[in-house]
């Protein structure tokens, strides 16, 4: 059965995008003028975002320069000790609900500070494959279609955040202490 996945894995990707054109070809569509108008559209959608990106890191940058992180793990800390969740996985699941790539920088140093057979290291990685970037769904794909009455989907991303990270504490701890 592994070397069956093993080979479907390896074909998988390559059959798909050599099956895509010649479908598309067979259909009678121009290809390359279609890929190429796919393109042009992807660009001006990139262009359309960046001052929703912009606006987003910057209130990043400044909510972890002001001490704010600092203050909110201070505050959340003794409900999470709770559940067993460490103080020190909490910036990581704050961050990720802002930034995916800030999120993948902490759990990194977590990772290379405690190491990965340690609770908070396996805290760390479920937690960052379980929990999504919230506001920067909502900054880039809600303003590049022009979304501006966001507040139930911030409510619904941030419970399910926090689901997330509640979820990944319990599991790590049931498997692994």
């Amino acid at each position: 059965m592994t070397a069956v996945l093993n080979t479907i894995s390896t074909y998988a990707i390559p059959l798909v995008l050599l099956f895509i054109p010649l479908y598309a070809i067979i259909k009678g569509v121009k290809v390359y003028s279609v890929f190429t108008e796919g393109a042009k559209d992807g660009l001006s959608t990139a262009v359309m975002i960046i001052p929703y990106l912009v606006a987003m890191l910057c209130a990043i940058g400044m909510f972890r320069a002001s001490g704010a992180m600092d203050w909110l793990v201070s505050i959340i800390n003794p409900l999470t000790s709770l559940i067993g969740m460490p103080g020190e996985v909490l910036p990581m699941g704050i961050m990720r609900s802002f930034s995916g790539g800030g999120a993948v920088g902490m759990t990194g140093d977590l990772l290379t500070a405690y190491g990965t057979q340690t609770q908070i290291g396996r805290i760390a990685s479920v937690a960052m494959g379980s929990t999504e970037t919230t506001f920067y769904i909502i900054a880039v794909y809600f303003g590049c279609v022009g979304i501006t009455n966001v507040r139930h989907s911030v409510a619904a991303g941030l419970i399910g955040d926090v689901a997330s990270l509640i979820a990944a504490t319990l599991i790590v701890n049931i498997m692994w202490f």
